[in-house]
């Protein structure tokens, strides 16, 4: 890391203890910008990255609530306005224990390059709170929601911030906060959120979008190797929307996606997942993976080990951050692995992206790969300003477009900062120099 960064880093240490997530990260970002700097010195004298690196806003908040059995509860509640260069602040809301103020952090600064990455006017921004709606019953997430949106409504707007979902917030809990939003504030402001329900300003394909457009990703690089996705086995950690529809998508085009995961252990099904049992358990019943298994025959359960172990030719992290580290990452290289893209955010840790990028392994960053669900909730915002609708197809192309647009984004930028193929470099490049240049013609501010 070049001296000038290092400071910067170094800083950023200081000033956010406790949160390695946030420091990962930055650090992943800052190791792709020594050739940036190189030739952008007006990146240096505007002190650019000190200010990147500090958000514009962050808010941390109360969360009260009453259960079904009358007792209050508290929760904590965060949103962090990162980077609005580019546009309002844009990114999920997640709703899961482990949420505190460096995971948002790392999210929203992620969120800046990968919005940046779409082509489309957003700038960067996460939230969420240590509230984990599993096992809750509906009116207890309405109670949470309602009480976390009544305070989150003074810091968003479709011109200031825009919210969506993420791990924790689908559907249901939109609406809730949707709702709460428009009693509030007497008006229906649709793209005040994304992932809106479809009769009510939400868009098709949204929520089949991360997965889709990480597949599409996937399909692009394997060009770049005269090779296609027809034929070859897939690994797929998770089991959320991410992952079913990554399924549904390669299974359209040829894939065998053999694996899925919770946090209980994970499924090998050899003769591929059935996708339609897939949906019911897990967005119908609200099932676990093992019951997936107990009613697939042929399909094995594994509740230790790591899905990692089971011999694939592609690997799609699609579960949460680091759950690929150094150990793992050299039994997929073992195993002939021979693509790896990453589906959630930030997934591989530092460790794991080398041995990859070592072994040769084709690798797709989660800010590029992944990138095609916030990309079509730009989509939903396009069409809630124009008070339209779009059909599904229409959608879908466009996603595939700025998916095909992103990938080649990052060769190209990977290629002018020398290192052609370096789908990591060029991603943090192309979404830097973006958002640099933005903030340069914007001054100090």
């Amino acid at each position: 890391m070049r001296k000038n960064l290092q400071v910067v880093f170094d800083t950023v240490l200081r000033r956010n203890p406790g949160q390695p997530e946030f420091h990962q990260a930055v650090h992943e970002v800052f190791e792709s910008l020594g050739p940036v700097f190189a030739q952008h010195p007006e990146y240096i004298e505007g002190a650019i990255l000190d200010r990147i690196i500090e958000p514009e806003r962050q808010i941390i908040f109360r969360v009260p609530w009453i259960d079904d059995a009358g007792r209050v509860r508290v929760n904590r509640g965060y949103r962090v306005e990162f980077n609005s260069a580019l546009g309002p602040y844009k990114g999920g809301l997640r709703f899961h224990p482990t949420v505190y103020s460096g995971i948002i952090k790392f999210l929203g600064f992620e969120q800046v390059f990968k919005n940046s990455l779409t082509g489309l006017a957003m700038g960067g921004g996460k939230g969420g709170a240590d509230f984990d709606p599993h096992g809750k019953s509906d009116n207890e997430v309405m109670r949470f929601s309602q009480s976390f949106m009544t305070e989150l409504s003074r810091h968003i707007g479709q011109y200031t911030d825009v919210p969506a979902g993420d791990i924790g917030v689908g559907g249901r809990e939109i609406g809730y906060m949707f709702g709460q939003y428009k009693r509030l504030t007497n008006r229906f402001e649709a793209g005040v959120l994304t992932g809106k329900g479809l009769t009510w300003g939400g868009s098709l394909v949204r929520t089949e979008a991360t997965g889709y457009g990480l597949v599409h990703f996937v399909c692009e690089m394997l060009k770049m190797k005269d090779q296609e996705i027809d034929g070859k086995t897939i690994a797929i950690s998770g089991s959320g929307n991410v992952a079913i529809f990554a399924i549904e998508k390669a299974q359209q085009l040829g894939g065998k996606p053999i694996t899925i995961s919770d946090s209980s252990g994970y499924v090998v099904d050899r003769d591929g997942i059935d996708l339609d049992l897939l949906k019911r358990v897990k967005l119908e019943e609200r099932g676990r993976v093992a019951d997936y298994a107990a009613l697939r025959p042929g399909a094995h359960f594994v509740s230790g080990g790591s899905v990692w172990d089971v011999p694939v030719q592609i690997a799609l992290p699609c579960a949460t951050q680091n759950e690929i580290n150094r150990e793992q990452a050299a039994t997929l290289v073992k195993n002939g692995v021979q693509l790896v893209a990453e589906g959630a955010n930030m997934p591989s840790t530092p460790e794991a992206i080398v041995t990859f990028q070592d072994a040769g392994v084709l690798f797709g960053p989660a800010k590029a790969a992944n990138a095609g669900g916030v990309a079509t909730s730009g989509l939903e915002m396009q069409q809630n300003a124009a008070r339209d609708s779009w059909t599904f197809d229409h959608a879908a192309t466009r996603l595939e477009q700025i998916m095909h647009d992103i990938h080649s984004s990052c060769l190209e930028a990977a290629d002018r900062y020398g290192s052609p193929g370096d789908y990591q470099l060029g991603a943090n490049a192309a979404g830097f120099v973006k958002v640099a240049d933005a903030m340069l013609d914007q001054g100090v501010v």
